[in-house]
């Protein structure tokens, strides 16, 4: 029994802790939603409507920043899903090591280069910063959860100390449930093992299992949103 509430705060303390990666990086693509509609939204309104190569611009190229992090975290290279400007953005997009970190120096620079034209007032260039900046704070975040696992030799301890309790715990039942403590033990070998596989399966929440988080729904959504706008 003292083992048994021991294994139960292992257990529980490691399901906490692959949960908390699992909604931190889900606050954080929802972070993600609200800056991108905020900057299209931005830029709708500041942008005049007769400039429509940079609204085409900002058009295509808010939604590829959220397809550049979902592969960047994925460890992808799939860029058909993107909508490249012209021949010059693809070219460097393509050839660069960190896509996310490229795309927000493209969006910076073209939004500079509307103030030296004229299109935006400096006022107008700080508030678009914000979300521009938003973005890479988001992907620091993504990456930082994804290069930091669960300690290996942790997740060891509570595998050995699971299978260490269940091999045991016969000895606990035989004498009083015979044949059926084979059941006893099965059943709750299967609860607690679960509880374990569980955790890992979500502690890195941008893959892509069943458990994971919906990226490419979120990507798609996001591209909707940004064209409607």
């Amino acid at each position: 029994s003292i083992l048994g509430v021991i294994l139960g705060l292992f257990l529980v303390l490691r399901t906490n802790t692959a949960y908390d990666r699992w909604w931190e990086g889900r606050k954080l693509w929802g972070q993600l939603v609200n800056d991108t509609r905020q900057l299209s939204i931005k830029i709708a309104t500041f942008i005049p409507m007769d400039a429509k190569e940079d609204r085409l611009f900002f058009k295509k190229m808010i939604p590829n920043i959220t397809f550049a992090m979902k592969n960047h975290l994925r460890n992808s290279i799939m860029v058909g899903e993107m909508d490249f400007y012209d021949e010059k953005v693809k070219d460097r997009i393509i050839n660069s090591n960190h896509r996310p970190n490229i795309i927000n120096k493209i969006l910076m620079e073209r939004v500079m280069d509307m103030n030296k034209r004229g299109l935006i007032t400096a006022d107008k260039l700080f508030i678009l910063d914000k979300e521009i900046k938003g973005f890479t704070d988001i992907i620091g975040a993504c990456e930082r959860i994804k290069s930091t696992p669960i300690p290996y030799s942790y997740s060891m301890f509570i595998k050995k100390f699971l299978f260490i309790y269940c091999i045991t715990l016969p000895m606990t039942f035989i004498g009083e449930f015979g044949y059926w403590s084979v059941i006893l033990v099965v059943v709750a070998f299967y609860f607690l093992m679960s509880v374990e596989l569980i955790s890992e399966e979500i502690e890195d929440p941008f893959g892509r299992d069943i458990n994971d988080l919906p990226l490419d729904e979120l990507c798609v959504k996001i591209k909707k949103n940004i064209i409607e706008i």
